[in-house]
């Protein structure tokens, strides 16, 4: 762990606010299962996402649109019990908030009370400010989501750089200076150019977490199994492989079948 994230014992949106004022880079990862969050936690990671991304890198699904509140708070309980320093934020996931704001702000307290997640993140700019404006009234942390929004991929159609036109980048940065003044503590700028996330970044009081948006923004996330090389199908250019963990448990396995059908495995010395 660095001396800088060593530092703080437990990180909190006022925590994450003051790295951001100190210009302290940010790092968030993705974790599903208690496994990857305990290292993640260990190795000093400073916000662990439970992202609806859980469709495309556990489920196997083409979109995030399935995954239901149920399944996210699963996820969230597990990831609960190996965190103990890092801040856990639980993505809400499509039609969880988008009805009316009764019932979003009742999934957001019950994503908070029966996941132990410490904030949600919901995509979306001036549309959900109301919504926003309540959940931080009432005391529920919330990130927001701009740019390359996936839940909106059938209205998108596409996956490419979002915000590249002056229009909607405008747009962009007010939808962002607004979701600032609503209270989130922290907004996800996703696939847009670098220009406008630092832009954006210098505009508001709030951290910027930018996942294909250039290093201006205050801090990054990536997808774990991305970043991990788990995933060969995927490989944006955004995505830094930092392992290339497939070929790695590709050999253990065939090493293992391997000693199995020679009768090399269970040694005298593995057995009982």
């Amino acid at each position: 762990m660095s001396t800088q994230t060593s530092d703080y014992k437990r990180i909190t949106t006022k925590t994450v606010l003051a790295m951001k004022q100190k210009g302290e880079k940010i790092a968030m990862l993705t974790a599903y299962d208690y496994t990857t969050a305990h290292l993640l936690d260990e190795s000093g990671i400073d916000i662990i996402l439970v992202g609806d991304s859980v469709a495309n890198v556990f489920q196997g699904l083409e979109t995030t649109i399935p995954v239901t509140i149920d399944e996210i708070i699963y996820h969230t309980k597990v990831v609960r019990r190996a965190v103990k320093r890092a801040m856990l934020v639980a993505d809400m996931p499509f039609m969880s908030y988008q009805v009316d704001i009764k019932e979003a702000v009742r999934n957001c307290g019950r994503m908070l009370k029966e996941s132990g997640a410490e904030a949600v993140k919901m995509e979306g700019g001036k549309r959900i400010l109301p919504l926003i404006e309540q959940l931080v009234d009432i005391g529920i942390p919330v990130m927001g989501h701009l740019g390359l929004t996936p839940q909106s991929i059938y209205k998108f159609g596409t996956y490419e750089v979002r915000a590249k036109e002056s229009e909607e980048a405008k747009q962009l940065v007010e939808d962002a200076k607004m979701l600032d003044k609503a209270g989130v503590f922290g907004i996800v700028l996703e696939k847009i150019p670098d220009s406008l996330a630092a832009k954006v970044t210098k505009a508001v009081s709030c951290v910027t977490i930018g996942i294909g948006a250039g290093s201006g923004c205050d801090g990054q996330v990536l997808v774990t199994n991305d970043m991990l090389g788990m995933n060969e199908q995927f490989r944006p250019r955004f995505v830094r492989q930092y392992a290339n963990l497939s070929e790695v448990m590709r050999t253990a396995f065939r090493s293992y079948i391997t000693d199995v059908k020679a009768a090399k495995f269970p040694l005298k010395k593995e057995s009982y």
